[in-house]
């Protein structure tokens, strides 16, 4: 009796000895530099509205330069339904909106499904030397990094491959998240 056995396997991004979780292979510890986190910090003197004052001098700023793509996620999840949405942008090339309509998705696995296909979509481009990321979900991104047993870990360890190839491409590729609160209370 033949036993079918195309059910058995284990999918590398389901391994729990993913390449991206090798001591020798991370990107937290080999690229730490080349990834940073701005947070909106209600605690500090910086208000809601110089924080976004601060991204509006970074579109300014990075909307020419040919080696930037600025990528904007929002998710929402109502009713068991979730709608995600992601906007890029890189100089001298259309604004590309993609827009992913789930059901039976947490709001932590479509932001983070949002920023993979984003990340996805710009080191496809291969003159792309920085990518900026803003989210109103800046605590869902800081899990791309955590290598501790998570719900999310599929998502982290695709994430994090396609981080390691961009960072190996040229020492200076480099991410940078900014948190967009949806609102303040």
């Amino acid at each position: 009796m033949d036993i079918d056995n195309r059910f058995n396997k284990v999918f590398s991004s389901f391994a729990p000895l993913h390449p991206e979780f090798s001591l020798d292979f991370r990107v937290i510890d080999t690229f730490s530099d080349c990834f940073s986190f701005n947070l909106f910090s209600k605690q500090k003197n910086n208000s809601l509205k110089t924080h976004i004052h601060q991204l509006d001098n970074i579109v300014i700023k990075f909307s020419s330069i040919p080696s930037l793509a600025l990528i904007i996620t929002d998710t929402s999840v109502k009713s068991n339904i979730a709608i995600f949405i992601s906007y890029m942008h890189i100089c001298n090339k259309p604004i590309s909106k993609t827009l992913y309509h789930v059901v039976h998705i947490t709001s932590i696995e479509a932001e983070l499904f949002t920023i993979r296909c984003g990340i996805n979509q710009a080191i496809d481009y291969n003159d792309i030397s920085k990518i900026i990321v803003v989210t109103d979900i800046i605590y869902t991104t800081k899990k791309i990094f955590d290598l501790s047993l998570h719900p999310y870990q599929v998502h982290s360890a695709t994430i994090l491959n396609e981080l390691h190839i961009f960072f190996s491409y040229h020492q200076d590729n480099s991410i940078e998240f900014w948190e967009c609160p949806s609102h303040c209370n």
